[in-house]
């Protein structure tokens, strides 16, 4: 929990990861230019003061990171979301047991989020039915721009990902969180392209798309979807850092998202270990949207507290004590009533 002038905020960090990035892990060139690139904005988007070395940054271990959420960071619960890179790294990014067993060990703090390809086929959907049992999972983390063989991506829309969205639907995983956002050395941009987030939102409306990193640098392209599409949410992870870089560009991206989407489909991030959660929940608790950019309305305080962890919380169904609870709401003062089609506005 973070307190600030007599404001009480339930933090739920929904996009972080535990992962093993050191030169004996590393399968090939593009394991050392992954995380280099993640590297990079981790040195570009942080205050000084917050900049690790780049040693410890390979490997933390999960020792550290329930110090750095959970000590220092001021998060009430924190939900896991690897990723695979099996082209890349011997045993994967994405350290999967250790992750899983963290979550199973402090079940009140961490929930693990899984993650599948269906390139994998019929195999792989007999591990995710597997996973799903051990794991009891709520969630999964999908990369369509992750690499497998010949293949430098693949769409929402496949045949095969519609078999493994189905199986989602019978063994209750609910919640889709899919990176389409800013690319990352050698993986290609337009893999991660939004369009393909329109039609299995439309044909899976019982299931909910978390789109990570906002869809950027496509957030027009995300939020004409979105509206459109009630189960589609924002996850704030890459956008949040240019609270400090870049804050009048953080001010149109939270604008925007208000406007089009609302207050209860935005959930924080601070993609740890890229980030670490302590500084931006700080600066997003005192961030106010500039006088000058008169378009887009205060922050409120209660806007505010759903997407540091209300949303998310609602989401996972995460227990939030009475205190720190709101009433619900389904949908924001400043953004559209209902969906809206081009031109309605």
């Amino acid at each position: 929990m973070y307190s600030k002038d007599g404001q009480d905020y339930f933090i739920v960090d929904a996009h972080v990861a535990l992962w093993d990035a050191r030169s004996a892990n590393q399968r090939n060139i593009h394991g050392k230019q992954f995380i280099d690139c993640f590297y990079d904005y981790h040195r570009n988007l942080s205050p000084e003061s917050e900049v690790w070395s780049y040693e410890d940054y390979l490997y933390y271990g999960g020792e550290r990171l329930m110090r750095d959420l959970f000590e220092r960071g001021y998060v009430d619960h924190a939900i896991f979301q690897p990723a695979i890179l099996s082209e890349f790294y011997n045993n994967g990014f994405g350290q999967t047991e250790e992750a899983f067993a963290l979550a199973e060990a402090h079940p009140d703090k961490l929930t693990y989020n899984h993650a599948f390809d269906p390139r994998h086929a019929e195999e792989g959907l007999d591990r995710l039915r597997r996973d799903a049992e051990r794991m009891h999972l709520k969630g999964v983390k999908l990369y369509t721009a992750e690499w497998f063989g010949a293949s430098r991506g693949w769409k929402l829309d496949d045949p095969w990902a519609y078999r493994y969205f189905e199986a989602c639907q019978e063994l209750g995983i609910r919640n889709i969180h899919i990176h389409k956002g800013p690319t990352i050395r050698p993986l290609d941009r337009d893999a991660f392209d939004v369009a393909d987030i329109d039609k299995v939102a439309t044909d899976f409306t019982d299931l909910n798309f978390v789109v990570e990193h906002c869809g950027l640098p496509r957030l027009e392209d995300f939020c004409w979807i979105a509206t459109q599409e009630p189960n589609v949410h924002a996850g704030l992870a890459v956008a949040m850092p240019f609270i400090h870089t870049r804050p009048r560009y953080f001010a149109q991206i939270l604008g925007e998202l208000l406007y089009w989407i609302g207050e209860d489909r935005i959930q924080f991030s601070s993609d740890y270990a890229i980030w670490e959660p302590k500084w931006i929940v700080e600066k997003f608790v005192d961030f106010q949207i500039p006088d000058d950019m008169g378009e887009y309305p205060p922050l409120t305080t209660d806007q505010k507290r759903k997407i540091l962890g209300l949303n998310a919380a609602k989401m996972y169904d995460i227990a939030v004590p009475a205190r720190l609870q709101l009433p619900d709401s389904d949908e924001t003062a400043t953004g559209p009533r209902e969906p809206v089609a081009p031109g309605v506005l």
